[in-house]
């Protein structure tokens, strides 16, 4: 007779780690061992709640995988603080190794840059800032951690809650914790994707004479690229830096015809003063001739350091980190989301940009701790 099972043969749910609120280096690491390439963010989003929706100060929604917890201390203004939990895919680069020893410390692994240094930070100063009462900031705060950053825009967390509950995300000022080197960098470029396509007839190779090569014909829309000259613009004092690349190139079915089809994705960073509409126009005058369809696009956004809280947010980074002016962001991120909704937005976060996606992937430690000091006199006026 089989013997029912004990309870030591039950299988068990995983246990979850508990998360280092009050040491924001190894709340970093501890977040960046939860793998979670885009698709698969369940589990840092459940622990994300698991630790917000205890909270007495914090309303906290959920949508999917993305979690945004709210004050309602009935504030004149409120800050929007944003981080994604999503990595792009791992190269052998977790768990996160530690390197050195003290402030001269390294977190070497995926997630460490972008960004789950900037998102420890966030969820670290949500479970803190407020919790005292009489001790609240002066602005209302949501916090937003969500899914699906790094791939196609029309999966982003962040735009489905625009879409399902954009009230979540109202606000007078918003800060994503992108890596800027402890920096602010303000706004962001708009990208455009193409498809630059040449026809042909097809043919056997062997009789090549009796068809047309459409990658031959390809060599005019790389030439083009090539003598391109990209404009530098200046946008409310910040200098962005346009490129237009072949991102691609596709063509041909097998290796005896000689191809009807082929295609150059090509990739538009534009400045902000641009719109998505003149993006495209200047795409297509530089292609003028050939058939280019549109495949992606997003707006940039502009520097919006012009509000009175953008400027206090400014002077508070500047004091505490001796950080230098601001500079303009020169890649894409979800500040243009927040522009779109007329809220003015920032990129401030730990990591070097450069190193972003990269399999070195690295952050010092010293700047996480930083970055969270920095924040943290901002939110509170307090010394940390």
């Amino acid at each position: 007779m089989t013997q029912p099972d004990t309870p030591s043969d039950l299988p068990t749910a995983p246990r979850r780690p508990t998360l280092a609120l009050h040491d924001v280096v190894e709340l970093t690491r501890q977040i960046c061992d939860v793998e979670s390439v885009s698709g698969n963010e369940r589990e840092l989003a459940d622990l994300v709640e698991g630790v917000l929706r205890p909270l007495r100060h914090l309303d906290v929604t959920r949508d999917g995988d993305t979690v945004v917890a709210r004050t309602r201390w009935g504030r004149e203004r409120r800050v929007v603080l944003a981080g994604h939990l999503d990595t792009v895919p791992v190269a052998g680069n977790l768990p996160v190794r530690v390197v050195g020893e003290g402030g001269g410390r390294e977190l070497w692994g995926r997630g460490t840059v972008d960004m789950k240094g900037g998102t420890a930070i966030f969820l670290a100063l949500a479970a803190e800032v407020g919790a005292t009462e009489g001790h609240e900031p002066d602005h209302d705060l949501t916090w937003v951690f969500y899914d699906h950053e790094e791939v196609a825009s029309d999966l982003n967390g962040l735009g489905r809650v625009l879409r399902n509950s954009p009230d979540l995300l109202a606000g007078d000022f918003a800060v994503l914790g992108e890596p800027t080197s402890g920096s602010v960098e303000g706004g962001c470029k708009g990208t455009l994707r193409v498809d630059v396509v040449t026809h042909g007839v097809a043919a056997h190779s062997a009789r090549a004479w009796t068809g047309h090569n459409a990658i031959h014909d390809a060599a005019e829309v790389l030439s083009r690229l090539a003598a391109y000259e990209p404009q530098d613009l200046v946008v409310d004092g910040l200098e962005y830096r346009e490129c237009l690349n072949a991102v691609g190139i596709t063509g041909g079915i097998a290796g005896n015809v000689v191809p009807d089809r082929c295609v150059v994705t090509v990739n538009y960073r534009f400045a902000p003063s641009r719109s998505v509409e003149d993006a495209v126009a200047h795409v297509r005058e530089v292609f003028e001739g050939f058939e280019v369809t549109v495949t992606d696009a997003a707006p940039g956004a502009r520097p919006g350091l012009d509000t009175g809280v953008a400027r206090d947010f400014v002077r508070a980074i500047l004091a505490a980190t001796g950080a230098a002016e601001p500079t303009a962001k020169q890649g894409w991120t979800d500040v243009a989301r927040f522009s779109a909704l007329g809220v003015p937005a920032v990129n401030f976060g730990p990591g070097d940009p450069l190193l972003a996606h990269k399999d070195d992937e690295h952050v010092v430690a010293a700047e996480i701790e930083l970055c969270h000091r920095a924040l943290r006199v901002w939110l509170t006026g307090e010394d940390a």
